[in-house]
């Protein structure tokens, strides 16, 4: 026999179907609050870790400017101490420059020409002074420049006051101060040394050159300018005269041997 179902099971179809939907809606909003939660936590914990690396970040930058500015005060120190170097040292190698500047003043100077004033800044010196004509000054340049102690000299003015003195010419100079290198100083000696032993060795020479005539007559006066090598070389017997290997000398040995004696 057929059953018939005359309830309405539609409606109870509709009602399971929407406590269905509310049910998955309702763990939907529950998923979806975790899941806002859940994300929430994690970038507050990003955000922590952030503000915690900006903490080092700046304990670090504070400790960097520390040390920077203790660089700064060390480099300070160090130009500071670098200044005092140089000085001292500066002061060191022109330990004798006045020594030798006023030297050199007096070397230099020429014949017809007076300083009357002389006055110092840094490593310029300027001269004031009078002359008895341009020529000189010309000259007092060139010995200013030819000296180790003294550069280049530059000329101011030279003027003709037109005085009655034997100096009428007023003139202003402006000389650059320097130190000779090492180099200098060691050859200054052995060019004088070498121009001094010049002499001695003419000097020397120089009886032994003596004419044929010192064979048979008395020796002649040595120089003026001849040392005590010189008046031993002239003081010696004829004999060692005839020794010199001179043309005349070896022919009037030569007539001497043949005539007998020796």
């Amino acid at each position: 026999m057929a059953k018939i179902n005359l309830l309405p099971w539609r409606a109870e179809r509709r009602e399971r179907r929407k406590r269905e939907f509310f049910t998955h809606l309702a763990i939907a909003a529950v998923a979806a609050v975790v899941l806002v939660l859940l994300w929430g936590f994690w970038v507050s914990l990003r955000i922590n870790d952030q503000n915690n690396r900006n903490a080092y970040l700046k304990t670090q930058i504070q400790q960097l400017d520390a040390q920077i500015a203790e660089i700064k005060n060390l480099q300070q120190v160090k130009d500071h101490l670098l200044a005092r170097k140089r000085i001292i040292e500066k002061l060191q190698s022109s330990r004798s420059q006045m020594v030798h500047l006023f030297d050199e003043i007096v070397q230099t100077i020429p014949a017809g020409a007076r300083l009357t004033g002389l006055k110092q800044q840094g490593d310029k010196l300027t001269l004031d002074g009078v002359a008895q004509s341009n020529a000189t000054v010309a000259q007092y340049m060139r010995n200013i420049e030819a000296s180790p102690w003294m550069g280049p000299a530059q000329l101011v003015k030279t003027e003709n006051v037109h005085t009655d003195s034997n100096t009428p010419y007023e003139f202003e100079l402006v000389v650059t101060l320097g130190t000779p290198k090492p180099e200098e100083d060691g050859a200054a000696p052995a060019k004088a040394s070498s121009s001094s032993a010049a002499p001695a060795s003419t000097a020397a020479v120089t009886p032994v050159a003596a004419p044929p005539q010192a064979v048979s007559g008395p020796a002649p006066a040595a120089p003026p300018v001849a040392s005590t090598t010189a008046a031993a070389a002239a003081a010696t017997p004829k004999v060692e005269a005839a020794h010199v290997p001179t043309p005349a000398t070896a022919v009037t040995a030569a007539s001497t041997t043949k005539g007998g004696r020796p």
